[in-house]
């Protein structure tokens, strides 16, 4: 599997160099989000703009990167640019369930304004 991870101080930005994001990747994508996870990552950017197709079990690794970082932290998915890959998360519904932004520059603006609103609402209380 082919990717690379551009690690800064409020977020991670994870590019996934690969075509298929399938079931020969997906084991090994999911182990990867464990480790980042494991190593304190607290914000997930996940890029797919290089991915051109996935399949369940893309999809199965994308929903255990979410699950991952519900309580911890963001997940973000960007850079979804082709067709199959932008219907197979409509078909299955899943922009009601993950954070899906345009581009990589608006997921880390979120990533900014999402960390600036918890450290003021954690000093109002």
């Amino acid at each position: 599997m082919k990717y690379s991870v551009d690690k800064q101080a409020d977020h991670s930005h994870f590019i996934l160099e690969e075509d298929n994001l399938n079931s020969i990747i997906a084991p090994d994508l999911k182990s990867e989000f464990v480790f980042l996870r494991n190593e304190g990552v607290q914000n997930l950017v996940f890029d797919l703009s290089e991915v051109k197709y996935v399949d369940s079990s893309g999809l199965s690794a994308i929903l255990t990167a979410n699950r991952i970082w519900k309580d911890y932290g963001l997940f973000i998915l960007t850079g979804i640019k082709h067709d199959s890959v932008k219907k197979l998360i409509e078909i299955s519904r899943l922009e009601t369930i993950l954070t899906i932004i345009g581009t990589v520059e608006e997921s880390r603006d979120y990533v900014k304004m999402q960390t600036l609103e918890n450290t003021l609402s954690t000093e109002e209380e």
